[in-house]
């Protein structure tokens, strides 16, 4: 029953602190955070396609 209670709490607090920013500041965030986005491919597989890339095109040399 109690992590019903933190769970509504947390929610609660997020949609506050959601209503409580201005319009401007939540488009600038949304804006910002979509130039920072990191690519499918790492977000999905970490590492692994850059060294793949990196292995396969040092060898067609």
């Amino acid at each position: 029953m109690a992590k019903s209670d933190d769970l509504v709490k947390y929610i609660t607090q997020q949609v506050v602190t959601y209503i409580d920013t201005p319009k401007e500041v939540r488009q600038q965030a949304k804006a910002s955070k979509k130039v920072h986005k990191e690519d499918w491919q790492t977000r999905w597989f970490g590492m692994l396609p850059l060294a793949a890339r990196m292995l396969f095109g040092r060898s067609k040399k």
